[in-house]
C-alpha cells in the first residue's frame, strides 16, 4: 500500500508511532525489503556503508528484547521530568503516557529493528562521533519515512542501549559486540489509521541564528 503523500507530507507527518501499532497484521518481508532499499541511498561518510541491519521475527527473541528495554525504560518513565515552561510541558504527560503503552507492550509488535555501525566512538572527539553517526542515522530516518509512505510506523527509541543492556542484545542476536554499535530499538506495524499531522513544535524563529548565537 502507497498512501501517495508528498515529499513534504511525509517529512511533516512521520511520527513516533507507539499507542497505534497494529499487533495484529503481519509486515510482508518483501515491504521490508523495499524500505531498506529506500534508505540505503542516504549519505554515509566516504561512502563507507558500515551499517548492518537487523530485523526480529522470532517471538521469544523480541520478548527477550523488550525485557532487556524495560529494565531500563520502566525506571526512567516513572522518573520526574523536567520542564522547560513553555508549550513542550503541555505535550509531557502525553508523551509519556503513549511511551509506556509501549514499553508494556513491546514484544507484541510483528518485527523489530535494531541497526548497527560498524566501529565504536566511546570518549572519541565529537568530530569524530558526529561523522560516525551521521553515517548511519540519516539511513535510518528514511526508513522511517519509506515506512509511513507504505501505511507503517515506528518509534526511535535508544533506552535498551543503557547499561549492559547493548551488550545483552547483542549476544541474544550474535551482533559482534566489539566491532559494531547498535543505534537503537525500533517497533515495526502497520499503524492503524494513516492520518497523522504535524507535531507541535517551537517555532523556528525562536531557534534560529544567523551569523552569530
Amino acid at each position: 500500500m502507497n498512501l501517495n503523500l508528498s515529499a513534504d507530507e511525509v517529512l511533516t507527518t512521520t511520527r513516533s508511532v507507539r499507542k497505534r501499532l497494529d499487533f495484529d497484521k503481519p509486515v510482508p518481508r518483501e515491504v521490508l525489503m523495499e524500505c531498506l532499499d529506500i534508505a540505503l541511498q542516504a549519505p554515509t561518510g566516504s561512502n563507507t556503508q558500515g551499517w548492518q541491519w537487523v530485523f526480529v521475527e522470532d517471538q521469544e527473541k523480541k520478548k527477550a528484547l523488550a525485557d532487556i528495554y524495560r529494565t531500563n525504560a520502566t525506571p526512567y518513565l516513572d522518573a520526574e521530568k523536567p520542564t522547560y515552561g513553555d508549550s513542550r510541558d503541555e505535550r509531557t504527560p502525553l508523551v509519556v503516557d503513549s511511551a509506556k503503552y509501549l514499553n508494556e507492550h513491546l514484544d507484541k509488535v510483528p518485527v523489530m529493528l535494531i541497526p548497527v555501525l560498524e566501529g565504536k566512538v566511546e570518549g572519541t572527539p565529537s568530530g569524530h562521533s558526529a561523522g560516525f553517526w551521521g553515517s548511519l542515522l540519516p539511513a535510518v530516518w528514511s526508513f522511517m519515512l519509506a515506512l509511513r509512505s507504505r501505511g507503517l510506523g515506528s518509534a526511535w527509541t535508544t533506552l535498551h542501549l543503557l547499561g549492559d543492556g547493548e551488550q545483552q542484545a547483542a549476544e541474544l542476536l550474535g551482533i559482534p559486540f566489539d566491532k559494531y554499535s547498535q543505534a537503537g530499538l525500533f517497533p515495526i506495524a502497520y499503524t492503524v489509521g494513516t492520518d497523522f499531522k504535524k507535531a507541535k513544535r517551537l517555532p523556528a524563529e525562536q531557534l534560529t541564528h544567523w551569523d552569530t548565537w
